[in-house]
């Protein structure tokens, strides 16, 4: 029964990687939403439309709280609008996690207690991702600081498969750029959903793929001690 925290890191190195692909895909454009029909678009050099989009909540600097979009109005969002956010709060009853499904949450009362936006929808997004496994966010800035969190999906934000080059740059960026809570269970998420064989005793984990080799050394408190990535 994972917590909301062993949430961040089973998602954190997959969501990266989806993320640095949603790059590849459309740049960094401008966008437009409308939520009636609904609609979200890239209108960039690489225009795009997704086929579905889901909100998730808000992350307002005002009140300083994380709002589920289910807890907006009724007449705010059409129901396929919300309704992964209203499974995510089913989810959260049956495992008792609170930060899915108490209507409003506090920014301090989230791991590291973010002060940023930004930081709070991504930790939000990142739960998300684990349980729905929709793997492509999207945050919004909407005006005043706040930020929308949303999953967003298209047939082009699926990953190409693993090789060398892509899996050590996620493995390598994920220890410079992500705060990452057990070291050991985030690798081991991504190696696993990104099927890729994964072994491990106390101290290493070896992980394996076509074209792809890496041997992860692990402390006790599961940081990693050291990393070694070849070509197979």
């Amino acid at each position: 029964m994972p917590t909301f925290v062993e949430l961040q890191d089973e998602a954190a190195l997959l969501s990266l990687e989806h993320q640095l692909h949603l790059a590849d895909v459309v740049g960094i454009p401008p966008w437009t939403v409308d939520f009636t029909v609904p609609r979200f678009a890239f209108t960039g050099d690489k225009p795009l439309t997704v086929s579905a989009l889901h909100l998730l909540g808000s992350a307002a600097p005002g009140p300083r709280s994380w709002l589920w979009s289910w807890a907006s109005r009724p007449d705010d969002y059409r129901p396929e609008v919300t309704s992964l956010a209203e499974r995510l709060r089913e989810y959260g009853e049956e495992h008792g996690i609170s930060e899915l499904t108490e209507a409003e949450i506090p920014f301090d009362a989230l791991p590291g207690a973010p002060t940023e936006p930004s930081v709070v929808a991504s930790q939000m997004m990142e739960a998300a991702k684990a349980v729905l496994g929709r793997w492509t966010g999207y945050q919004a800035m909407v005006g005043r600081g706040t930020r929308f969190g949303m999953l967003i999906e298209h047939p082009s934000f699926a990953l190409p498969e693993p090789d060398f080059s892509r899996v050590s740059r996620v493995l390598h960026m994920s220890l410079a750029e992500l705060r990452l809570y057990d070291q050991r269970r985030a690798f081991r998420s991504y190696a696993i959903n990104r099927g890729l064989r994964v072994q491990e005793n106390d101290t290493q984990m070896r992980i394996e793929g076509p074209g792809v080799g890496a041997t992860v050394g692990f402390t006790e408190n599961n940081l990693v001690s050291a990393m070694s990535i070849g070509v197979d």
